[in-house]
């Protein structure tokens, strides 16, 4: 059954239908709380029911939708629960909606099956054998689960006004744009994968410009969230925590780690490491300055 590709794809829709049950009712448990305390705890509840799921199975990658599926459920359910129906909460609903689906068909579309996971896990458990498991459950289930978390503190304190200005606009403009530039990156890599052998670079569109397009896209999406939030509810500026913990995620710890395999892997990647930037799609001068 691990080896079906339709099997994986049901046994995790009804992994994570039992996660959303389970983080809806811890969440629903403790109605005094602030609601901050309230999404996270069932935030980690739905965590724990799919890194447990992830142990029986002995694959940690039934976690990689949870980055793209929770926000929506989270969002979505706190508009449609709450009365929140307005044009903010809407927009806001928009944003996340349009960039969870499109990461959610990404991760689709890269699924083989659950015999399968991803290879930073396996040189995790190739590495660390005895302590796979603790790796697992903190850094690849516990760790993301937190830093989106944040990222969305600023989306729940948005969805407390009514509010929509031009400044709320610009910061709906930013994600659409993140997920489109993540779109195109995602189309061009796919492209270029049926053509080429996996030691060829993808030196064509977004990724002639930057190395990580996707990862940039990542980046400003919750950028853009942030932005939203700023503009109606600036006291909370604080919530900033979220953006910066996922900008340093990715500089510090996805994009070394890619760059690392891609040497290993790749034929000139270290030439193309150096004449193109990480993220931004921009020179400054003829010397890779990794931005």
């Amino acid at each position: 059954m691990k080896e079906s590709r339709n099997a994986g794809f049901a046994i995790i829709a009804v992994v994570y239908l039992s996660a959303i049950a389970i983080g809806v009712a811890v969440y629903l448990s403790n109605p005094d709380w602030h609601i901050f305390w309230r999404v996270l705890f069932g935030d980690l509840a739905a965590t724990g029911l799919v890194f447990l799921t992830g142990v029986a199975l002995q694959n940690a990658s039934v976690y990689d939708p949870y980055w793209s599926v929770a926000p929506i459920v989270i969002i979505g359910g706190l508009i449609f629960s709450s009365n929140h129906l307005s044009l903010g909460a809407g927009l806001l609903l928009v944003v996340i909606s349009f960039w969870g689906i499109r990461l959610t068909a990404n991760w689709a579309h890269t699924f083989t099956n659950l015999g399968t996971q991803d290879w930073r896990y396996d040189d995790f458990k190739q590495r660390y054998p005895k302590s796979f498991q603790v790796i697992s459950f903190f850094g690849i289930n516990l760790f993301p689960t937190i830093v989106v978390y944040l990222c969305l503190l600023p989306a729940i304190a948005f969805l407390e006004t009514n509010a929509v200005n031009s400044w709320t606009l610009v910061g709906v403009a930013v994600c659409l744009a993140a997920t489109m530039l993540e779109l195109i990156a995602d189309r061009q890599m796919h492209q270029f994968r049926q053509n080429s052998s996996k030691q060829d670079i993808v030196r064509s569109g977004l990724w002639q410009h930057s190395r990580h397009p996707n990862y940039l896209g990542e980046i400003l999406m919750w950028w853009g969230i942030y932005l939203m939030m700023l503009s109606t509810t600036p006291h909370r500026w604080w919530l900033v925590i979220g953006a910066v913990a996922n900008t340093c995620m990715f500089l510090t710890i996805s994009i070394p780690m890619a760059d690392k395999r891609n040497r290993a892997l790749r034929q000139d990647y270290e030439d193309y490491y150096r004449q193109t930037n990480s993220l931004l799609p921009v020179q400054w001068s003829s010397r890779n300055q990794d931005y």
